[in-house]
């Protein structure tokens, strides 16, 4: 069935999500730094759930949370959640970030976030997809203020948004004493543009490592970064 999607450890429901499993939640959930092994982790804006999941995958985290504040994406992640093997860990709330963090108390280790991210007016004539897409559902302001209150004084914050959006976003962190630790700018292949930025943020000011990524060599031959990034998850790699 295409509105399920498997991996190596866990599969996905996805009928019911407008921004269904793709390139940049798979990036992010292989990318994300576990190196501090957090003792808690949340996903903001989870839709189906695989980044949270992937989380759930690597880490031995015993509270991985997720937020999402779109009714049928939230029915879908719970149970995406609780069919996996790790669901006695994870939970999602159903919530949107404002209302969260003035109701949470408690800190992250590890916050995600694979955020809304098509600043202009599209629309594909789904309703549910398009606010899924686009920023004014979450605007990155917003995000990063929500980040800044709900991440623990040595916590890393990691996230994908265009490359073209990669400036603004730094800036906006800035503002909110969040600096770049690690930047990984994503093309599709070597002639590609650069389309994605992988952003990592902690509260201390320090050196940022940039590093670049290729996907594929040529259509379906994927580069080898590529793959040893993904292969625990993805079937085929």
């Amino acid at each position: 069935m295409k509105n399920i999607f498997r991996f190596k450890q866990f599969s996905l429901n996805q009928d019911r999500c407008a921004m269904k499993v793709g390139t940049d939640g798979v990036l992010l959930g292989a990318w994300a730094s576990l190196e501090k092994n957090p003792e808690s982790i949340l996903d903001i804006g989870a839709g189906t759930g695989v980044i949270a999941l992937m989380m759930a995958q690597r880490s031995p985290s015993q509270t991985i949370d997720a937020i999402e504040l779109d009714d049928h994406a939230y029915e879908q992640c719970t149970e995406n959640f609780e069919s996996s093997p790790w669901g006695d860990r994870m939970f999602c709330y159903h919530a949107g970030l404002d209302e969260f963090v003035d109701e949470w108390e408690d800190t992250y280790d590890l916050i995600v976030s694979n955020p809304p991210f098509y600043s202009e007016d599209v629309s594909s004539g789904d309703k549910s997809r398009d606010q899924a897409r686009q920023n004014q559902s979450l605007p990155f302001d917003e995000l990063l203020e929500g980040v800044s209150r709900l991440l623990s004084p040595k916590g890393i914050f990691s996230t994908i948004i265009p490359f073209k959006e990669e400036e603004a976003f730094l800036n906006l962190a800035a503002q909110l004493n969040l600096f770049p630790r690690r930047i990984t700018r994503v093309k599709g292949n070597p002639t590609s543009e650069t389309k994605r930025s992988l952003l990592e943020f902690v509260f201390n000011a320090t050196e940022t490592k940039i590093k670049a990524l290729t996907i594929e060599i040529r259509r379906h031959e994927y580069t080898q970064e590529y793959v040893d990034l993904t292969k625990d998850f993805y079937l085929k790699m």
